[in-house]
């Protein structure tokens, strides 16, 4: 039972920890990211300092 808890927290940890996971933000269309990716763009920030990297199909047109 101890090995099962233990090799759980291990996991759950390690989830965390995996720099391949990814938040999203933007109403789920962005990706928190240190840096954007070509043709994404920043809106606002997410929790820790990282950006809100939307996609060019995800972003607002501000032309009238």
């Amino acid at each position: 039972m101890q090995t099962l808890v233990l090799t759980l927290t291990v996991l759950l940890l390690l989830s965390q920890a995996v720099p391949g996971s990814t938040k999203r933000c933007w109403n789920s269309q962005g990706t928190c990211r240190d840096q954007c990716i070509k043709n994404e763009k920043a809106y606002i920030f997410c929790w820790g300092g990282k950006m809100c990297c939307v996609k060019p199909k995800d972003q607002i047109s501000w032309k009238h």
